[in-house]
């Protein structure tokens, strides 16, 4: 099936309005949801609803929830999202964490206690419009594990995202990396078990750490887990995530010490550089482009998947496609969506719906 880009932000306001936020936090939440689900990350986009209204049922997430900027120190901010809606109080921290950088030309910038805060290139999107660099790091807590160390044969980690920003040349337009540090990310996991479709081979293992592709297997007890990407390599920097963005923010991490919940906590530690303090911009911006081209004008070694492409190309190109054809969305996950209406006394009836 296939829905409409203003059907869909209708039936995520119309359910996110009726959980009590207000029209402003509405707005932002939906806005980017939506916006996931059309540059393909339907993992990130308006699925993940229904974990909310049952976050927000248990307590567990606080709409109408500001972020606090609980330490000033010039180039280093740390703010503390409170449990309120992730997609709004990182985008607060990072407004104001952008217009410090315009002053000081740098900015580290810590995000604490901030319930999922979805997209992470949302936040570097923010950073490429006001013209400057930002480097993302991500961990998750207040939910079991879910991805294995390296070799190891039971979760200990989460997807523990990475983001990097760079802006737009005259030639070419904005890079922008925003990754996992799993093989996959956890709602791609869900995405695949809601449509009844496997997971590619290496990306799941069973309880007992042999490779699956079932991600019925998440779900099982004993549980299965995700695996990193690159092996060493990724596990290596989801290790560095949960450091940077869990002890070095003072958000915690995901060692059994600190208790879950079971709903989504984000900590996010985040470098915003003002790329003039450092080089001149017209030279910069001719080496990215030189170098982009020198990259690009690579062959492809299997022409059935495309060229090569910068990091941001796909994304581009999945808008453009979702936004003619409308955004996919599997039976599953719109019944939870209708379901999630019920819980907060909508009547999905009366919402749009979408096309067969």
């Amino acid at each position: 099936m296939r829905i409409s880009e203003q059907a869909l932000h209708t039936v995520v306001s119309a359910i996110l309005t009726a959980c009590g936020s207000s029209s402003a936090e509405t707005r932002i939440v939906a806005d980017h949801l939506v916006m996931a689900n059309l540059t393909g990350h339907d993992s990130h986009g308006a699925g993940m609803l229904p974990t909310y209204v049952k976050s927000i049922q248990a307590g567990l997430l606080k709409p109408n929830t500001p972020s606090e900027l609980v330490k000033d120190a010039g180039s280093i901010m740390v703010f503390d999202g409170q449990r309120g809606f992730g997609q709004r109080v990182a985008r607060e921290a990072m407004d104001l964490a952008i217009a410090r950088c315009h002053e000081t030309g740098l900015v580290l910038m810590a995000l604490r206690n901030a319930h999922h805060i979805g997209r992470v290139g949302s936040y570097g999107e923010q950073s490429i419009a006001a013209g400057l660099i930002s480097l993302h790091f991500v961990n998750v807590t207040d939910h079991p594990p879910l991805v294995t160390p390296y070799n190891g044969a039971r979760a200990r980690l989460l997807t523990n995202p990475v983001c990097f920003a760079m802006p737009a040349t005259g030639q070419h337009p904005a890079a922008l990396l925003d990754m996992a540090t799993s093989k996959i990310a956890l709602g791609k996991a869900r995405v695949a078990l809601l449509a009844g479709k496997p997971v590619d081979e290496g990306c799941l293992v069973d309880a007992q750490g042999q490779p699956a592709t079932d991600p019925r297997l998440l779900l099982a007890e004993p549980r299965g887990a995700l695996t990193p990407f690159g092996d060493y390599k990724g596990f290596g920097i989801a290790f560095f995530c949960e450091m940077l963005a869990g002890a070095l923010t003072g958000g915690g991490t995901i060692q059994p010490g600190n208790k879950a919940h079971g709903s989504i906590v984000n900590n996010m530690l985040t470098f915003i550089v003002d790329p003039a303090r450092l080089v001149d911009v017209d030279w910069m911006k001719r080496e990215i482009d030189a170098l982009t081209d020198y990259i690009l004008g690579s062959p492809a070694v299997d022409e059935s998947r495309g060229p090569v492409m910068i990091a941001g190309t796909p994304e581009r190109q999945a808008m453009a496609e979702r936004q003619g054809a409308g955004i996919p969305i599997d039976a599953n996950t719109w019944q939870e969506l209708q379901e999630a209406a019920r819980a907060v006394g909508l009547d999905p009836q009366q919402l749009p719906g979408p096309a067969s």
